[in-house]
């Protein structure tokens, strides 16, 4: 879906447009939100307005209800009952949770350099057994005694997709369980949650949420996960459980919160609810033209991407050394690992692409 372009139908391109160009405005080509996503106008206005709430003494009601709001509008993006989304402050506390639930000399899997929340929470237990292997293999290295497989579905660095469905399917086959972090996906790339058995995702990024919130997805049984960060909030009452030992944990996965940051889900809810008007598999379309554009300039200029079809995330190999002079130049990508890291989202449009294309060639 190209917004640069004059549109030859009304509709859905139509309301697409509107909206992005509704709540997006930046000062300079952003091309970073695999690092950090902007912010929509409506969460601006929310965080606003939750402040107002804090410095006004008015009760904060409001913004409890919009951290179950922005539960359930996950839960559906996530395709999965938000009676199974725990909300939770990062990736990396959230993973911390699956790792405790492991028994001392688990084998866990993992995607050799994935992000380092995916995988640290494994390491530092000490007692695990945490065998790295390139993403392509992933699948075939399930084995029997295999616990856990721990990856995130698109790579940070580079964007490559992991091949989840071989993933569950290879898991299935050896009884391991999948802990799957979406951070890199959802947003622009259809979820699946119910197909693994936790899942995770932070919302800073392609949800386009402030910093501070991470959802975790666990099977209804709770996957023997221990609630180790159980405070008054993951009780099943609430507002009746602030003094003492909690009597009763939620019957639902709220039973793994942790007390939430008020102001990032009144941020966050009302980010999630823009990804539901325009629509994934929109916002897929968009991102993937864009990435597909960035790639074909580049061949032109005599550069090639690292492989990733399908991805929205472009990184290049040798160029990561021009992003001071690209951020310089008003345009926003990242270095990582020596690459240049461009990626695509619904607020950038083909003028984004060719500028950092003109910059590219000098």
């Amino acid at each position: 879906m190209d917004l640069g372009t004059v549109r030859a139908h009304s509709g859905p391109m139509e309301t697409f447009e509107t909206l992005v160009r509704a709540e997006f405005a930046p000062k300079n080509t952003f091309l970073n939100t695999a690092s950090t996503g902007l912010l929509p106008a409506r969460t601006v206005a929310a965080l606003h307005g939750a402040v107002a709430l804090r410095s006004e003494g008015r009760p904060l009601d409001p913004l409890f209800e919009d951290v179950e709001l922005a539960r359930a509008s996950f839960a559906r993006l996530a395709g999965v009952p938000a009676a199974r989304v725990a909300a939770g402050p990062s990736v990396a506390a959230q993973t911390a949770l699956v790792a405790t639930a492991l028994a001392p000399g688990s084998e866990v899997l993992t995607a050799e350099d994935d992000f380092t929340s995916v995988l640290n929470p494994f390491h530092v237990r000490g007692d695990l057994k945490v065998r790295a292997v390139p993403l392509e293999r992933l699948a075939e290295s399930v084995r029997p005694g295999t616990a856990l497989v721990a990856v995130s579905a698109a790579q940070s660095a580079d964007g490559r997709i992991a091949d989840l469905p071989a993933l569950r399917e290879a898991a299935r086959a050896h009884g391991a369980r999948t802990y799957v972090d979406f951070s890199q996906a959802a947003g622009w790339l259809p979820v699946d949650a119910d197909g693994y058995d936790f899942t995770v995702c932070t919302t800073f990024k392609w949800l386009l949420g402030p910093h501070g919130a991470a959802f975790l997805v666990v099977p209804e049984d709770f996957g023997g996960l221990t609630p180790l960060y159980a405070g008054w909030v993951a009780a099943e009452r609430p507002w009746d459980s602030c003094y003492g030992p909690v009597q009763e944990l939620a019957h639902s996965a709220r039973r793994f919160d942790v007390s939430p940051a008020l102001f990032t889900f009144a941020g966050v809810r009302h980010s999630l609810a823009l990804i539901e008007e325009l629509g994934v598999d929109a916002v897929h379309e968009h991102d993937l033209a864009l990435a597909g554009r960035f790639r074909a300039g580049l061949a032109a200029l005599e550069h090639e991407a690292l492989p990733a079809p399908g991805s929205a995330i472009v990184s290049v190999p040798g160029l990561g050394h021009r992003q001071g002079e690209l951020s310089r130049a008003g345009i926003e990508v990242s270095n990582r690992a020596g690459n240049l890291r461009a990626s695509f989202h619904l607020y950038n449009t083909p003028a984004d692409v060719d500028r950092l294309l003109d910059v590219l060639a000098g």
